[in-house]
């Protein structure tokens, strides 16, 4: 899909939609916990959709009405198959938690998915007892079930590895510590999946860089919970009232939630100043919508410790770079991250999201700063996290048709 955007200028209230990273942790909690959990969740994505069909092949019941999820646990299959879509957090929370049910399971990726990294998950699984190999370069075929014990990761290389073991080990009934290496990144998601582990009664005390899982916990319902407002879509509008100057509000967010990306608050204002160095290390999904503020914002931003964005949907930092550089912005790809100098305005011009969700909508945003239309092909990537985003760039006043690819 194309869409023609042209520039605009954006107005009113826009209330946050669901954060898919606290719904992917409720969804899992709900699933492996004893009784019914009611999940209010305002909307959904093809994200949260994929969470809450694997769990749905482990055995769960999992209906969504209204705007809520009623998730009930159920009698896990001997053999299943799980359709992670492009999830990586799918993927990477539900591995383990496969591993530990003793499911004989094929997990089948899509997109960019196989490429992205599963060690050193994947070995401490396999050291635990568990049996992984690559059925086809896009399925996983898991069978064995892993133990619990003593746990070894690296700790900058992904988060979701952490949480993917924290949501499993209370299945194995034995206690387990997991050791981290290196620095951590990404802690603030962590934080998120410890609080809604808590909230389902298991409890995962950290001390010295260590997670200690105790023997005999159980996941039990807290009967209803909600999904937070989602800081990382939010950015999005964020940082198009930095730009435009103070004209949308965008209220449902907690200013005290363990999500990272709340940080694009200080941080936006930092780049709107002008001559900022943005450390990427646990704020990573920000830079494309960031690096569009700073491209017409006074002096040069410098984003710093971002090499992991070179796996995500895209190689973030290639094709932000590209897309500022289409529509007339000045942007230097570096190996971890990306100089970006600010000038008044962008002239416009034609853009590809590369399948990327945040490449899409940061495209969005670049055009209310540009001077002429930008051409966007692959718009449709949205729908990976934000569905009705272009349905609510339209509301608040957007100038935007979609076309279909030629």
């Amino acid at each position: 899909m194309i869409a023609v955007i042209q520039p605009s200028i954006l107005a009113g209230e826009i209330p946050a939609i669901a954060s898919k990273s606290h719904a992917h942790r409720l969804l899992i909690c709900a699933a492996l916990a004893d009784g019914a959990t009611r999940i209010r969740c305002s909307t959904t994505s093809a994200d949260i959709d994929a969470t809450a069909d694997c769990l749905r092949a482990l055995g769960a019941s999992i209906e969504y009405i209204d705007g809520v999820f009623t998730v009930r646990t159920g009698t896990p299959p001997k053999k299943a198959v799980l359709d992670v879509g492009e999830s990586g957090s799918t993927l990477r929370f539900l591995l383990p938690v496969v591993c530990a049910l003793g499911i004989e399971a094929d997990l089948v990726l899509h997109g960019r998915l196989p490429e992205r990294p599963l060690s050193p998950l994947w070995e401490e699984l396999c050291r635990h007892g568990a049996e992984l190999r690559w059925a086809q370069k896009d399925r996983i075929h898991v069978s064995g079930r892993f133990q619990g014990g003593d746990f070894t990761l690296a700790a900058d290389v992904s988060s979701q590895f952490i949480s993917g073991l924290l949501f499993a080990l209370p299945l194995t009934g034995t206690a387990s510590i997991i050791h981290l290496t290196g620095n951590l990144e990404s802690a603030s998601y962590i934080d998120m999946t410890a609080r809604a582990l808590a909230a389902f009664g298991v409890e995962t005390p950290f001390s010295d860089k260590s997670y200690l899982i105790p023997a005999g916990q159980r996941y039990h319902t807290p009967g209803d919970s909600e999904v937070e407002g989602d800081w990382s879509n939010a950015a999005f509008w964020i940082c198009a009232d930095r730009i435009l100057g103070g004209t949308l509000s965008i209220p449902g967010l907690d200013p005290a939630s363990p999500q990272g990306d709340r940080a694009v608050e200080s941080v936006s204002l930092r780049i709107a100043a002008g001559d900022a160095v943005v450390d990427c290390r646990d704020i990573p999904d920000l830079v494309p919508v960031l690096a569009v503020l700073a491209a017409v914002s006074p002096g040069t931003t410098r984003f710093t410790n971002a090499s992991r964005l070179r796996l995500k949907e895209s190689d973030r930092l290639r094709t932000t770079a590209e897309l500022l550089t289409a529509i007339g912005g000045n942007a230097e790809e570096l190996p971890d991250g990306l100089v970006v100098t600010g000038q008044r305005r962008l002239r416009g011009g034609e853009v590809w999201s590369h399948n990327d969700h945040r490449i899409a909508m940061s495209a969005a945003v670049a055009a209310l700063a540009c001077d002429g239309p930008v051409h966007l092909h692959g718009a449709d990537a949205v729908r990976k996290s934000y569905p009705a985003f272009w349905d609510d760039y339209r509301r608040l006043g957007g100038r935007v048709t979609l076309e279909d690819e030629p």
